[in-house]
């Protein structure tokens, strides 16, 4: 009987500790998803992200959104450009290795930059009709063809300054955005006065859209701006090659025109004998 009289209040107390422990976790399971629902309201995807941001980031994010549209607009047309070009040269040089003197030339339908190489060799012979040394034509004409490349260079150089600019830039943009997101982030958990990661988590996502963009938009333009300095070297290569080309069709034509005014003297030298 002492036995069961000392064991009856264990009982009694043992239930009454579990009925007053059993709510507990109720009412942690009620208030914990207030707290995520309070501050965690966001859409997590990109354009979300981008909507919730700061004024600042957003127009950080929208000048990367230019300036990659800029990149590959630039890309579409200098390509269509170069290729014509270059296309336009090819031709242009073979017909040149096949022309024997520079009235020939100019019959041809070469076009572009070594049409000009052409035009331009045909004046200076016209100007230097009377000159007694030939090599003075030659150089005259070679300066002349010097200046026609490098304006065809420089012209076809157009466009491309603003790739290098936005790879060296936007990455640096990005970052200046990154910087501003995660210093509201933290002014923002100042003011709550919580480090729980579903409050911190948006602010920090949307900082990293902004290096996400600068990156995007830098890396394109960095790779064509190298593809483009290549097949600028290759388009300049056959400016040479068609300088070189006109350079030995008027040498060509100046020895001819010697040859003949030789054979004139001579005639001439031997009627008078």
């Amino acid at each position: 009987m002492y036995f069961h009289a000392v064991r009856a209040p264990g009982i009694a107390g043992l239930l009454a500790a579990l009925l007053c422990i059993a709510p507990v976790p109720s009412v942690f399971a009620q208030a914990a998803p207030a707290i995520g629902s309070a501050d965690l309201p966001r859409d997590l995807s990109p354009w979300g992200m981008f909507v919730a941001a700061d004024v600042l980031v957003k127009a950080v994010l929208i000048g990367l959104v230019l300036a990659s549209v800029i990149t590959w607009t630039v890309w579409l047309a200098k390509s269509i450009e170069l290729l014509v070009a270059r296309r336009r040269a090819r031709q242009a040089v073979r017909f040149l290795a096949s022309a024997r003197h520079l009235t020939e030339a100019l019959a041809g339908r070469a076009a572009g930059p070594i049409r000009k190489f052409i035009e331009a060799a045909k004046a200076e012979l016209d100007l230097s009709v009377d000159a007694p040394e030939p090599s003075g034509v030659k150089e005259r004409v070679a300066s002349r063809l010097q200046r026609i490349e490098a304006n065809s260079g420089r012209l076809m150089l157009r466009g491309t300054g603003i790739l290098a600019t936005i790879g060296a830039t936007a990455p640096f943009v990005g970052l200046f955005g990154t910087v501003w997101g995660i210093m509201n982030s933290f002014i923002g958990i100042s003011k709550s006065q919580t480090t729980n990661l579903a409050v911190v988590a948006p602010g920090i996502a949307e900082a990293l859209l902004a290096t996400a963009f600068g990156l995007a938009a830098a890396i394109p333009a960095v790779v064509i701006y190298n593809l483009f300095a290549r097949q600028l070297t290759a388009y300049r290569a056959l400016l040479s090659d068609g300088s070189a080309e006109v350079l030995r069709i008027v040498s060509r034509d100046l020895d001819h025109a010697a040859i003949s005014s030789n054979a004139r003297h001579s005639r001439a030298h031997t009627a008078a004998e």
